[in-house]
């Protein structure tokens, strides 16, 4: 991962400082094609991710080495539309997407 420096002049300011500069560097390694290391915790305030940059990590992962059109016609979607879900910037599955996903990889992607 990039290295990466915010600042906010109070804990709450400086927190969402942070959750946006870590959903841009994922975003962008996301685009880039680069692994996305497990999140390591070592003191400090744990910033989370956005759902959409969560989501495409966990898709991304689900996936594994199967290439994208593969999954898309298990799921019944177009190539293109497949992408998108991949993509943090663009992702905004429906309820029936879930659905289709959690068929196609065996496990659930919604947990509420």
């Amino acid at each position: 991962m990039t290295n990466v420096q915010t600042f906010g002049l109070s804990r709450e300011e400086a927190l969402e400082m942070a959750k946006d500069a870590l959903d841009g560097v994922l975003s962008v390694d996301i685009d880039n094609g680069f692994p996305i290391p497990a999140p390591a915790y070592t003191g400090g305030f744990p910033v989370e991710v956005s759902p959409k940059v969560a989501f495409a990590i966990e898709l991304r992962k689900a996936r594994a080495d199967r290439p994208q059109k593969e999954v898309a016609a298990a799921a019944g979607m177009s190539y293109q539309q497949y992408q998108r879900l991949e993509n943090p910037r663009k992702t905004n599955p429906t309820l029936e997407t879930l659905w289709r996903l959690q068929k196609v990889f065996g496990r659930p992607f919604l947990a509420l």
